[in-house]
């Protein structure tokens, strides 16, 4: 068994979304960033949020598994890039396109300039079809840049609670495999 940090998105995950539940799911096995800014995201802030967790979670067990969902893929790719750890895996789902013009206008001072580079460990982004923050090209040239495997969902959105997809077991699924390679 593992330890996960759980990194959501913009104001966090509600109580139907699959990070939360999954949360709930794992117990003390999961901590979830802790970030002041939520509603207007600063990466700096995320990234201590991102090292806060990850240090908690060591304490639970020697392998951590980051979950990143939406911009907090790209928050967890940035503190990978920065802290190198031991240990880690990454599973990215629907990462946002920066360049794109859904982009969240809240995060654009801190998180606009970012670009994929190579994850030092072993990644999985994970991405819908019809995700409205980044088409599936463009979600696959992201898990290319990263040097992560990319795997389409089909059509599900944003893959969040809009999406209905409650526990996700088929997510779950892919992270299992991410863990046991």
């Amino acid at each position: 068994m593992a330890a996960y940090v759980i990194i959501p998105g913009i104001d966090g995950s509600d109580e139907r979304h699959w990070q939360s539940l999954w949360e709930k799911r794992w117990g003390l096995s999961a901590v979830r960033i802790a970030p002041a800014s939520w509603s207007r995201p600063d990466l700096p802030d995320w990234v201590a949020a991102i090292q806060a967790a990850y240090e908690i979670a060591c304490r639970r067990d020697n392998q951590v598994v980051l979950v990143g969902h939406s911009l907090g893929c790209w928050a967890a790719a940035y503190w990978l890039e920065q802290a190198r750890p031991d240990m880690v895996a990454a599973f990215l789902v629907a990462p946002p396109d920066p360049q794109g013009t859904s982009f969240p206008r809240e995060a654009a001072s801190t998180f606009l300039g970012l670009s994929a580079g190579p994850l030092p460990c072993p990644g999985l982004m994970v991405a819908s079809d019809d995700d409205p923050y980044c088409d599936p090209t463009t979600s696959a040239s992201f898990a290319h840049e990263w040097q992560a495997q990319g795997h389409l969902v089909g059509s599900h959105g944003h893959l969040n609670s809009d999406s209905d997809l409650g526990d996700w077991p088929a997510g779950l699924e892919l992270l299992r495999r991410l863990v046991d390679c």
